[in-house]
Order: structure tokens, then sequence, then C-alpha cells
């Protein structure tokens, strides 16, 4: 049985017996088709679940890969990622139609953030949008099911086709990524601007190249089939040797988010589908933890687009798309009430929780580090009154502190503003971190580095 044989038995297998069914005896674990060549260097042998996929939690110490994409480069696994390819004489007009960002001068071989939102403006999906022909495009997102749905809701002359289990994505990030992949490559890529993609080879292989950003810093992905993943892992590592590239744990893989002032679906928010029929079915197991507290249910957890920055820049669009009425709605009342900036928490106060484990007292909820791998909300207040909720906590060795995202009332999203964090589940001894509100990102935006001048 090839790889992407395997590949496709088992996530077809874990689609049909669902997130809750019992672990092994009826869903069976599916790992990453490069996982013979990322076990060398799994030496603690520990794994992460990321969708459906298992992949390493560490391979050498996460302070080396969490710094790797500032300092060097990373080489990281997105294969869990969903794979959707729709094609069709309609599939543009439903993806103009779908999400809220403008398609109109979408070129070939061109990448866009594609958010996508339900009737009441919040995020439902988001994720990279490729267009690999005049009617192909491949969606890439944590989840792709809201696309599915809704595209089943239609009748759109085009159809979708999920490749997930067919194609490997791989990320590599950081400021020494151009070199690592032109010595893996062969050839120049300096003619890939941001946002662009073209194919490739890396030992003869033939993938995708796309310069992206989700490390805040200059990088890339590769997209390639299935049964070659380990042989392009392995080359990429090789080439990468000279130039101190690091393979990236899940244990690190959120922390550079944070630090880029990204989002990310599931985690700092959740997505309006999961009261639809379009749901994730990747991410159905757990409850979001933290001390913050819906007053209104479920939805409290939900985000429109401008409370995560992906607002737009000079006023609503004309043309029609899911969720327009309501940003209408949202603009005639002045425009949204809270807005996504970044936290800097006390040293101080964040050291008080992490030390509580070497002295007598009451156990406050501990810290993960670098960061919670789950969704988790705290409150966020002023003088005890509530303005705001953070999300994804991190503790960053490159900034060398404890930062967070946190979508705040906008009377209070000036830089320096003093706020409280209130740390710990309700009903546990909670404790009060100071933080400090600052603006995104925390580090300076490489995304669009001028490679020719590398």
């Amino acid at each position: 049985m090839s790889i992407a044989d395997r590949q496709r038995a088992a996530y077809e297998a874990i689609a049909a017996s669902g997130a809750d069914a019992p672990f092994l005896t009826e869903r069976p674990a599916l790992f990453s088709p490069a996982a013979a060549a990322q076990d060398i260097l799994n030496v603690r042998g520990t794994y992460g679940r990321f969708a459906q996929i298992l992949l390493p939690m560490e391979y050498s110490h996460w302070t080396e890969e969490a710094t790797a994409h500032v300092r060097s480069c990373y080489l990281g696994d997105w294969t869990s990622l969903h794979k959707v390819r729709l094609r069709g004489p309609q599939a543009f007009a439903f993806l103009g139609q779908l999400g809220m960002r403008d398609l109109s001068r979408f070129e070939t071989g061109q990448i866009k953030h594609h958010v996508q939102l339900d009737e009441n403006g919040y995020v439902a999906s988001e994720g990279v949008l490729t267009r690999t022909s005049e009617q192909e495009f491949v969606y890439t997102a944590g989840s792709c099911d809201w696309l599915l749905w809704q595209l089943s809701q239609g009748e759109w002359d085009a159809e979708a086709t999920d490749i997930s289990a067919e194609r490997f994505i791989f990320g590599v990030q950081g400021p020494h990524s151009l070199r690592v992949l032109e010595t893996a490559t062969g050839e120049n890529l300096r003619d890939i601007g941001f946002s662009r993609g073209r194919p490739t080879q890396v030992a003869g292989i033939p993938l995708a190249i796309m310069r992206t950003g989700i490390s805040g810093e200059l990088g890339y992905e590769l997209h390639g089939a299935t049964d070659d993943a380990e042989a392009v892992w392995t080359a990429v590592l090789a080439a990468g040797e000279e130039h101190g590239i690091h393979q990236l744990g899940f244990r690190s893989q959120p922390v550079q988010h944070i630090e880029a002032g990204i989002a990310t679906n599931g985690l700092d928010y959740l997505p309006a589908s999961i009261l639809t029929p379009g749901a994730p079915r990747q991410f159905r197991r757990g409850t979001p933890g933290g001390s913050f507290v819906p007053a209104n249910g479920i939805t409290d957890y939900f985000r429109t687009p401008d409370e995560l920055g992906w607002g737009f820049r000079n006023g609503l669009p004309d043309r029609q798309f899911v969720g327009r009425d309501a940003l209408a709605a949202q603009a005639a009342r002045g425009g949204p009430s809270r807005v996504l900036v970044g936290l800097v928490w006390n040293a101080e106060d964040v050291a008080d929780v992490l030390t509580s484990l070497c002295r007598d007292g009451e156990l406050p909820d501990q810290m993960d580090i670098p960061r919670n791998l789950g969704p988790h909300f705290d409150q966020v207040a002023i003088a005890d009154a509530p303005v705001g909720v953070a999300t994804g906590r991190t503790l960053s060795p490159t900034l060398r502190g404890t930062i967070s995202l946190c979508v705040i009332d906008r009377d209070h999203d000036s830089p320096g503003t003093e706020v409280d964090v209130i740390w710990g589940r309700p009903g546990t001894p909670q404790r009060t971190i100071r933080a400090v509100v600052t603006s995104l990102p925390f580090k300076p935006d490489h995304r669009r580095t001028d490679i020719a001048r590398l």
C-alpha cells in the first residue's frame, strides 16, 4: 500500500467514525506522511494531535524551535490542514460570493486570505485560497466544511474534492528560508513575490512553492503529493543544515502566530459554523478553558472580521457576499465596538503563578509553556469592569515575556493602557495578572522582505 493510500484509508476512517469514537479501536491513529523522516530526531517520542494528524511535540528543545523563525529558519509540518480543490465554470463566482475579499484581480498562482462569514457577520471559516488555473482553486484552512456545506446549498456549476490525504504542506519560515530553499531546489526563487507561488522541484520531485508569512517573517510553503512527503522533508532538512535550520515541533508551532498578531481559528475564537451542518469535523473535542464566562452562550466566542483585524480599510464595498448586510448594520451603528490588540503580561505576576508549586498556599491553575494547545479565553478588566477577552497567552522566548491577543472595547485600545487579566477557571484560586495594551504585531513585520536585496 502506498503512503497516499494509507493516508486516505485512515483519513476516511476517522471522518466516518467521528472525533469522539474510541481511539484505535474505532478511530485509527494518523501520522504525517513524513513521519518516518521526522521520527529520526523525535528523541522524546511524544506527539500532539493537530486535527486528525499526530505530530512530534518537540525535536530539540522548544525554546530553540520557537525562536528559529527569527534566528535562522524552521521546517514545520502543516499537513493537518484541511484542503479542498474547487473547480468548474462557476467556481470563481461561488468563491466571490462566499468570501468577503475582492477576487476581481485574482491571478493564477496568486494567494488570497479568504475570510468567510455567516449571515450574522461572524467568521465561519478562514484560510488560504490559491488560484491554480482559470477555473480551479484550492482552499486550505483549519476546516473547509463550511465551504463544502455552502456549496451544497446552491446549484453552482462547480465541484469540490477533499484532497487532504493526497497532499502535504510544509512550512519553511525565517530569514534563512530563501537560502535553504534555493539550495534545495537548485534554482533562483527571487521572482516569487509575497502571496504568490509557482511550480518548482526538490530532489527531482515536482511540487508547488508559495511565499507566505504565518511567522511574521520571510517564509514559504511547499505543497506536494503525499507519496513524496518523506523525501522532500529529508531533502529540505539536508539543504538547511548549513543555514541552521530547525525542525519545528507541535509544542512551538503556535508561538509565532501570537508574536505576529495573527488570530487562529479554533484557538483565539470559535467559528460561527459550529452551529450549522458546516461545522468543523476536525475540532469537535473539548471545551474552551480560562476565566471568561460567556453571558450570551456560545456566540460570545465568535468574532467579526473587524474584531480580528480583517476588516475593510476603505469602507464596506458594494459587491454582495455572505454576511455583508450584518457588516453594513454594524457600520451604521458606528463600527465594531471592539478591536484586536496585544497584551504584555506583568512578569512578576506571571512568575507568581509559575512558582506557586514551590510554596504553600492555594494552588492556581498552572500555565502551559509556551502556551495552551487548546482554546483558552481569559476575562480582561479595568477597575473590576469587564472590557475585553484575552486569548493565546504565550511565553515568547524571542520577546522574553508573556504576551497574548485581546479583543478589547475601543475606549481602551490605546497602547499603554493598563488592564487586569483574570487567570484561572471559575471556582479555582484565581489570580489577577497586570497587563499593558500594545499594538500588533509584537515584533517587526518582515513578511514582505525585499528578497532582491538578499
